[in-house]
């Protein structure tokens, strides 16, 4: 009689999952051809209401942000252009545009 025990673990020697190339996880199954992650190659990002914890250690701001946070701070200064109070000095008062921005 075959046990489900000991005996079975010796015989795991072939991968079903692989690293995927969105995430970086071993969550990408080779036969299913799918991320079990992040859901890839999915077009939308793997994201389940049921687990809470997993959308807050991959939502936004738990990375570099490297975009954003220019975005965030530029939003606090009413997107300032730099470039406008420059022209200001050099353009005469009945040329000035805003589209110099």
């Amino acid at each position: 009689m075959p046990t489900k025990g000991t005996s079975s673990f010796g015989k795991r020697r072939n991968k079903t999952h692989t690293l995927c190339r969105r995430c970086g996880s071993k969550a990408y199954h080779l036969q299913k051809s799918t991320c079990g992650k992040c859901g890839y190659p999915a077009k939308r990002k793997r994201k389940y209401n049921w687990s809470a914890k997993a959308k807050r250690r991959n939502t936004t701001g738990t990375g570099r942000m490297r975009h954003l946070k220019v975005v965030y701070r530029r939003f606090n200064s009413t997107f300032i252009c730099h470039n406008l109070i420059f022209l200001l000095h050099i353009i005469p008062k009945g040329k000035r545009t805003v589209a110099g921005c």
